[in-house]
């Protein structure tokens, strides 16, 4: 069986896919004690990170002797050979997912508006002084607003 939960580099998946991952691979290993779950990662290892780390969390809603020793092994090769969770929207998404597993966070399934982006002072990034900043919003994925420069 091969499921494809894939999502674009250097995004942090939406918290349904979370929760749907998690859950594969929860009701995959449960149905035997035979079944592995084989993560395939075609870019960089943060991505495979983030499912490690929500699948650790979401596990110990319910361990059992022999599940936290699984657990614990996942731990080590987590730390060992995934390498930590590198950009900070992948350790934020860990932690909100922590957050609603725990019953800590409620999803809000209202609409967001995004009504006006302030910057305070322009960041000195070249010699000459200034930026070009420019804003671009995505909307499940896909860019639906690109300003000028």
């Amino acid at each position: 069986q091969v499921l494809d939960f894939g999502w674009p580099d250097l995004h942090t998946p939406a918290l349904e896919k979370i929760c749907s991952i998690c859950k594969a691979m929860d009701t995959w290993l449960n149905a035997a004690a035979h079944n592995v779950v084989v993560l395939h990662n075609k870019g960089n290892r943060g991505r495979l990170g983030v499912v490690v780390a929500a699948y650790m969390h979401y596990s110990n809603i319910s361990a059992s002797a022999n599940q936290a020793l699984d657990r614990f092994a996942m731990k080590r090769f987590y730390e060992d050979k995934v390498v930590p969770v590198g950009q900070p929207s992948q350790k934020r998404y860990i932690d909100y997912f922590s957050g609603l597993l725990s019953g800590s966070i409620k999803m809000n399934n209202k609409p967001l508006f995004l009504h006006h982006v302030i910057m305070h002072g322009i960041p000195n990034f070249e010699s000459k002084g200034g930026c070009r900043p420019f804003l671009k919003i995505y909307q499940a994925m896909q860019p639906v607003y690109t300003s000028g420069i």
